[in-house]
C-alpha cells in the first residue's frame, strides 16, 4: 500500500479512475544436509533440497462514484517448498504455500469493494500503488470491505516486515506466526470488514470464511458455526519527528478442529498414536492476541517487534503451528551509502508451543505440516537477514540467510541455514485521471 497524507480541504484532491499494476517475484532457496537423530512423516528432509518459487500478479483499482473503490487481482504462483513445506513452524519462504503440485496455475487472489463513510470535511490524500487508487478519502471514516481477499491486506501491518516479496521471508515474521488466521492453502479468503478510520488511531473487524478441512482449498460454507473474527486497534503516535505505531490484535477462531489432550486421551485409550483428525468437532474455537510495534529512529533506520498468544488447545489449522510467539529487529535503508532504496535488516524470531501440543508431538502426533514422531521439546530460533537493493527502474534483488535452530521445536534435529535469492518485478502498467 502506498502512504497518505493528511489534507485540511473540503475540495477533492485529483483522482484516478482506474490503475493497473504488476508484479512478479521469484525466490530461489537451499539447504544443506543437517544432523539429525530420527524423522517422522512431516520432518524437514536432513539431506539437501533445492527449491524455486514464482508467483504474479496484476492489480486492478476501479473508482465508483461516491468514495467507493473495486479491486480485482488474478495471480499465477507455483514451486513447492523444502520437504512439501514440512518440517519448520516459521517456514523460509512466504512465497511458498503447501499446493500439490509445483506447476504454476493461475486463481483469483481478489476480488472485493470497499466505500467509504465520511464524517467531516477534512480529507487525506493517498497515493497510487498496488490495489490503492491515487486521490482522496475521508479523513474520518467508516469503511466497509466485502468479497475476496487475505486478511494481512488489513490487520497486522508493519512498514518493516509484512511482505515476503520485498522484505522477511519466514512465515513468522512476516506475519504474527501465533495468529492463525483464516485462509485456503494459498492465504486468501471471503468476507468482510469493517474499520472506523481517524488521523491519529483506527479500530477495524473482520468476519471470515475458515477452510473445511486443515490448510485446505475449500471453505466452508457453515458461517454461523465456523468462522474467523478478528479485531484491531491501531494507533499512530510521534517521538519527535519519527513516526511510531502499535497495534493490539485480537482474534476468535471457530473451525472443524480437534483438542490436543482430547487426541491424547483417545491414544491412551486405544494404544494408539494420538491423531488430532480424530476427534475434530465443528465450532472449536481457538482464541488469542497479538502485539505490533514499529518505531522510527532516525529516516534512515526503523525497529519492530511482535508479541503473539493462543491458546495452544486446538489443532494448527490454516496458517501454521505456532502457539506462543516473540520476534523483533531493525531495519536500515541505503541513503547513508547513496543507496536510498536499498535495505538492509535483520531479526530473530522466538516461536513456541503449549504444553499439551508439545507433548502431542512427543507421543508421536501430526499437525498438518510439523511432526517428527518424536520430540525434544525447545523453541524454534530463527535469525533472518537480508539485502535488497534496487537495481533499475522497479527491479529488485535480494540475498537472504535463515538459521534455524530447533526446527519444528525439536533438539534433536538441526541446526539448519537457508540461504535465498529474491528477484522482484513491479511497475505500474497504466491508470487514468478522473481530474486530468
Amino acid at each position: 500500500m502506498g502512504s497518505a497524507a493528511a489534507q485540511d480541504s473540503t475540495v477533492d484532491q485529483p483522482s484516478e479512475r482506474w490503475n493497473l499494476y504488476f508484479q512478479a517475484t521469484s525466490i530461489g532457496d537451499y539447504h544443506g544436509d543437517f544432523p539429525a537423530r530420527y524423522s517422522g512423516a512431516h520432518s524437514l528432509q536432513n539431506t539437501w533440497e533445492r527449491d524455486v518459487s514464482l508467483t504474479s500478479t496484476l492489480y486492478l483499482g476501479l473508482r465508483l462514484p461516491g468514495d467507493t473503490q473495486i479491486y480485482i487481482d488474478p495471480e499465477l504462483a507455483g514451486g513447492r517448498g523444502f520437504s512439501g513445506v514440512n518440517g519448520v513452524a516459521n517456514a523460509p519462504n512466504g512465497e511458498l504455500p503447501r499446493v500439490a503440485t509445483a506447476t504454476p496455475k493461475p486463481y483469483l487472489a481478489r476480488a472485493y469493494i470497499t466505500h467509504d463513510f465520511g464524517f467531516g470535511s477534512k480529507r487525506e490524500e493517498v497515493e497510487s500503488d498496488a490495489n490503492q487508487l491515487s486521490g482522496s478519502r475521508p479523513m474520518t471514516r467508516y469503511s466497509i470491505t466485502a468479497g475476496r481477499f487475505t486478511v494481512t491486506d488489513f490487520f497486522d501491518n508493519n512498514r518493516y516486515t509484512h511482505d515476503p516479496r520485498t522484505q522477511f521471508l519466514g512465515w513468522g515474521i512476516m506475519y504474527n506466526g501465533a495468529w492463525d488466521y483464516p485462509a485456503d492453502v494459498r492465504g486468501y479468503t471471503w468476507g468482510w470488514m469493517h474499520e472506523f478510520h481517524t488521523r491519529r488511531w483506527t479500530v477495524r473487524y473482520a468476519n471470515a470464511a475458515e477452510p473445511r478441512v486443515a490448510n485446505g482449498l475449500r471453505f466452508d460454507r457453515r458461517l454461523f458455526v465456523n468462522r474467523g473474527d478478528m479485531f484491531e486497534g491501531e494507533i499512530h503516535y510521534s517521538e519527535g519527528e519519527h513516526p511510531g505505531t502499535l497495534r493490539l490484535l485480537g482474534f476468535a477462531l471457530h473451525t472443524n478442529s480437534g483438542d490436543y489432550a482430547e487426541a491424547l486421551r483417545l491414544g491412551q485409550q486405544t494404544g494408539s498414536v494420538p491423531d488430532i483428525t480424530a476427534v475434530r468437532r465443528n465450532g472449536t474455537l481457538k482464541y488469542g492476541f497479538g502485539i505490533n510495534l514499529e518505531q522510527q529512529i532516525t529516516k534512515s533506520v526503523g525497529v519492530f517487534a511482535r508479541l503473539g498468544w493462543n491458546d495452544g488447545k486446538t489443532e494448527s489449522f490454516a496458517f501454521t503451528a505456532i502457539d506462543r510467539l516473540a520476534t523483533g529487529g531493525v531495519s536500515v535503508s541505503g541513503p547513508r551509502w547513496k543507496r536510498p532504496d536499498d535495505v538492509v535488516a535483520t531479526a530473530l524470531t522466538v516461536s513456541g508451543l503449549s504444553g499439551v501440543h508439545a507433548s502431542y508431538l512427543a507421543h508421536g502426533g501430526l499437525d498438518f505440516l510439523i511432526g517428527d514422531g518424536a520430540l525434544q521439546y525447545g523453541p524454534e530460533y530463527v535469525w533472518e537477514s537480508y539485502y535488497s537493493a534496487r537495481l533499475f527502474g522497479g527491479v529488485f534483488a535480494s540475498i537472504d540467510l535463515q538459521h534455524i535452530a530447533n526446527p519444528a521445536y525439536n533438539q534433536d534435529r538441526g541446526p539448519v541455514w537457508v540461504p535465498s535469492a529474491r528477484l522482484h518485478l513491479e511497475f505500474k502498467l497504466h491508470g487514468a485521471s478522473k481530474n486530468p
